[in-house]
């Protein structure tokens, strides 16, 4: 590094002149990569000098949402952000897309997006994301929009946190912390919040930095301290660390209680062999409202990403008579953090223990393939890749006719409807009926009336095909599971016996 204009010579005159800047002392840590020359420094690989020559402003980024009871959830406590993407692979339209899906997460967060940028290279850079010369123009931006907030479309590592801060002078966000931000004010329930508090604590515990000269501060040492206080000690840092792992490990105990009561729920439907769908899908496909098409459920929906966290599960009826539950489960984005698949792993169970997965995508997006694809990456995560799936294509009526078709034929198994207006609900009801197990054993028998537990049993668990009401009692034909076949063994006609 040449001693005249080295990085770290500026951040350490920076640290002289702002009360917060000893945290450079902290920069020199091994996992800081910040290796950068100016004397021909490369910003990334070589692109046209048009690409090169400025970051690329994203028009139309505002999501304004518009549901009034946005407030119920939001914390007022808007921020005014800049968000700043860089483009790898694929189009400038993808990269336009991942961009504005970065602002409505912002927006459902809370902040007021002002500006969003994107920088093409070939890949991030390794000490500030973008590179130091477009984080001096993402500066420039920060100044002329007022923003008080840069939000990376990305993880960044801790050193790229603190060199882009450093250098924008202003709080720089990721995008991983903003998952978490938002999960973190939508969970309501017990488990949801202990959830979302233990993914926080994985994300924040390799980013635990010394501050200052707390990197030295020890609590043993020296020999002035008497008894069980001698020896090397452990530094301020080791011991944060420390009690974050034990909390981790506490959280972890209590969620694995909490699991155990929906298993046992689950395994009180499957005693029962009531058969199980879950929805599943990209946030905001509209899985809740789905679920309120199907059932009447009443639940939460909103123009918003990530509305609904804790899984809630109702009874259905097919419309041959047939119960079966309904599981609306959380909403999966792209780069879902893995510390989140893994926290949320338990609630997520309810995808891989159903009969039949309702894969909900938003018709209306413009890039409803990507969605697809990132939804079934975490069901590969959570074991659920042998559930047999059904694609239903939402929002329909405001979807465009092109990408519809495209979706029809590519998706073998696919339907298009809108849980808004109710097109296409009776075909899927249909397709529910068709897919779901059905009972193996048929029966024919007549029951006396003395028994009318075991033909309500039958509606209940079973499938009826006829029933007739004689003079001796009712005539039942249908099919059963094993267990309910076994007690209407002594009233099987002769026929269906042998």
């Amino acid at each position: 590094m040449t001693s005249s204009s080295s990085p770290s010579q500026d951040a350490q005159s920076f640290a002289q002149n702002n009360p917060e800047g000893l945290r450079a002392d902290a920069l020199m840590e091994e996992d800081v990569a910040w290796s950068h020359e100016i004397d021909g420094e490369r910003d990334g690989d070589q692109f046209d000098r048009s690409e090169r020559a400025a970051l690329r402003r994203v028009a139309g980024l505002s999501t304004e949402l518009e549901d009034v009871t946005e407030v119920e959830y939001r914390q007022l406590r808007l921020e005014r952000v800049v968000l700043v993407g860089v483009w790898t692979s694929g189009t400038v339209s993808d990269a336009e897309n991942s961009l504005a899906e970065l602002a409505a997460l912002a927006e459902t967060a809370g902040a007021q997006v002002l500006d969003g940028v994107i920088q093409r290279r070939d890949k991030p850079d390794a000490a500030t994301y973008i590179g130091s010369g477009k984080a001096l123009e993402l500066r420039d931006i920060v100044l002329e929009t007022g923003a008080d907030t840069v939000v990376c479309d990305g993880e960044l590592s801790p050193g790229q946190l603190i060199h882009l801060e450093d250098v924008v002078k202003v709080k720089v966000v990721d995008r991983t912390a903003l998952i978490l931000d938002i999960f973190a004010q939508h969970a309501k329930s017990r488990e949801g919040k202990a959830q979302v508090a233990l993914a926080q604590m994985q994300y924040m515990l390799p980013r635990l930095r010394g501050w200052g000269q707390s990197l030295s501060r020890q609590m043993g040492g020296g020999g002035g301290g008497g008894m069980a206080t001698r020896g090397p000690g452990e530094t301020k840092i080791e011991t944060d660390r420390r009690r974050i792992r034990e909390k981790m490990a506490k959280m972890r105990r209590e969620i694995a209680d909490m699991k155990t009561g929906r298993e046992i729920k689950r395994q009180e439907r499957r005693r029962n062999k009531v058969p199980s769908v879950a929805i599943a899908g990209y946030t905001n496909a509209g899985k809740s409202s789905l679920l309120n098409r199907l059932t009447g459920a009443g639940v939460l929906v909103e123009n918003a990403l990530f509305a609904t966290l804790d899984p809630t599960v109702r009874r259905a009826e097919t419309p041959s008579g047939r119960l079966y539950t309904l599981a609306d489960t959380v909403g999966f984005v792209r780069h879902l953090p893995h510390h989140l698949v893994e926290a949320f792993r338990s609630t997520m169970e309810e995808v891989g223990e159903s009969d039949l997965i309702l894969h909900v995508v938003d018709g209306s997006h413009p890039a409803p393939e990507e969605q697809l694809a990132a939804v079934r990456e975490v069901i590969r995560d959570v074991g659920a890749t042998k559930v047999p799936e059904i694609v239903v294509i939402n929002k329909a009526d405001a979807a465009d006719p092109l990408i519809l078709q495209r979706l029809l034929r590519v998706e073998k198994r696919a339907i298009a409807v809108s849980a808004r207006t109710g097109l296409g609900m009776d075909k899927l009801l249909a397709i529910i009926d068709d897919e779901l197990p059905r009972p193996e054993v048929e029966i024919e028998a007549l029951v006396p009336y003395t028994h009318g537990q075991l033909v309500a049993r039958a509606h209940a668990d079973g499938e009826v095909i006829s029933e007739e009401h004689t003079a001796d009692g009712t005539l039942l034909k249908g099919r059963v599971h094993e267990e309910l076949a076994a007690e209407f063994a002594p009233y099987l006609l002769a026929a269906a016996a042998s």
